[in-house]
């Protein structure tokens, strides 16, 4: 093996992945440097090549509610897989599964499962066109949806869309889609202005997490239930984060809105390939075969993946006690992040809302808007993403991600993490950057 971090047994990534990765955040292009290379995941551990522990906050961009390998998870797999790994049939397990779905998010009357959230939300997009028989639909700047073509335009997260010709995007597709200010009820009107009699749905993350973190103020998500049903469009919650993250009713049963439909990912299985879609029955009816809607795949609600996701259904059931437990932890790295922030007369908010935590390089109060999580500092952050690498910090490297925190970090992890951002917060000081 290379002593190179970018390198595998003497092989550049580069000549072998397009791009250097599967997915481009993963080069931490963003941030600069060497890409992390992960070797193995441990609990709240992240391992390099080297054998080097990270405390890791990225937990795969947030599924893994329960850390990396837990042993609920992952003991005795090998009974799982005897059974098939795909069928091309449906399962009981499937079945039991929705049911359970639905007994903690009762919007989802109908549920129709997928491989990825991408394919969640395009399909729950596809299910509002046909049952409208409307085309246009309003998102909103700095939400991300995945990596279809209508998601990507001013979307959070790592995508790089501004030209949408250039990144492969049809221009019949923009003019399909208008896009609003998060937070931003009058910005919504003057989109729905334009969408007219047009409009299919308003799809929304009810809190964000692609923009940083960024709640919604009173009034926003209640506003967007009524223009939806007043245009005769449809309302969806994006979940894919906040499901499961925000508790078992998501963010919808902790904010009091049901939407019409709703989208949630892989935190479902544990961080396995496992998504769904679902909402009102009437709505959903217009899935083939009883309607004229098709959407499917083979991997779709496969067996493995279902058995994954009944046994985190299984754990967090039975151990209530675990969110307080994540949000106990959050608040202290939070508060603590926050004291070393005052200490050096920094003016930066700190955001944490259950197990998600985070701080953008801006002064001046939490972020309501993309326009806002843009103003912070890039340069800065990626100096701060290196600091704390060197520190045996794993953070997302792009800054419009969040720390997530699991059921396995400790309070000396927690410790370990204050320490390390006050180390690394003080040298950028020290070096004349703060």
């Amino acid at each position: 093996m290379s002593g190179k971090p970018d390198t595998v047994l003497g092989l550049d990534p580069r000549t072998v992945l397009a791009g250097g990765a599967s997915s481009p955040v993963r080069t931490g292009h963003a941030v600069g440097g060497e890409p992390f290379l992960q070797a193995r995941g441990s609990g709240a551990y992240a391992y390099a090549l080297d054998g080097r522990r990270y405390i890791d906050y990225v937990m795969a961009y947030g599924p893994l509610l329960l850390g990396h390998a837990h042993p609920a998870l992952c003991t005795a797999l090998d009974a799982v897989a005897a059974r098939g790994i795909v069928y091309g049939s449906t399962t009981p397990d499937e079945i039991a599964l929705g049911e359970r779905i639905r007994g903690h998010v009762p919007s989802m009357e109908r549920i129709r499962f997928t491989t990825t959230g991408s394919e969640a939300v395009m399909s729950a997009i596809r299910v509002a066109r046909a049952f409208t028989g409307r085309d246009a639909v309003l998102k909103f700047a700095g939400n991300y949806h995945g990596h279809f073509d209508l998601a990507l335009l001013d979307a959070g997260a790592s995508a790089q869309t501004r030209w949408a010709h250039h990144a492969g995007i049809p221009a019949a597709v923009t003019a399909d889609l208008a896009v609003a200010r998060y937070n931003d009820l009058a910005s919504v009107d003057a989109a729905l202005e334009r969408c007219g009699s047009r409009l299919a749905a308003i799809v929304v993350e009810p809190v964000v997490g692609n923009m940083g973190l960024v709640l919604p103020q009173t009034g926003f998500l209640e506003g967007l239930r009524t223009r939806a049903h007043a245009a005769g469009a449809l309302l969806i919650f994006d979940e894919i984060i906040t499901w499961l993250r925000l508790g078992l009713g998501g963010a919808q049963g902790r904010n009091g809105i049901r939407p019409d439909l709703t989208t949630i990912g892989k935190i479902a299985g544990g961080g396995a390939p496992l998504a769904a879609f679902g909402g009102r029955a009437d709505v959903m009816a217009v899935l083939a075969p009883d309607g004229p809607c098709f959407t499917g795949g083979t991997h779709a609600g496969n067996p493995f993946a279902v058995a994954l996701a009944l046994r985190t259904l299984d754990w967090l059931e039975s151990h209530p006690a675990a969110y307080s437990e994540m949000d106990r932890r959050a608040a202290r790295l939070a508060a603590g992040i926050a004291a070393v922030l005052r200490s050096l007369d920094l003016d930066y908010a700190v955001q944490q809302l259950e197990s998600i935590v985070d701080f953008k390089f801006r002064s001046g109060p939490p972020s309501r808007d993309y326009d806002d999580a843009q103003r912070a500092d890039a340069a800065l952050f990626a100096a701060y993403y290196h600091a704390m690498r060197e520190r045996g910090i794993l953070l997302a490297p792009s800054q419009n991600e969040v720390m997530f925190v699991s059921t396995e970090h400790s309070d000396a992890d927690i410790d370990e993490t204050i320490a390390a951002a006050a180390e690394s917060l003080r040298r950028l000081r020290a070096e004349g950057r703060l």
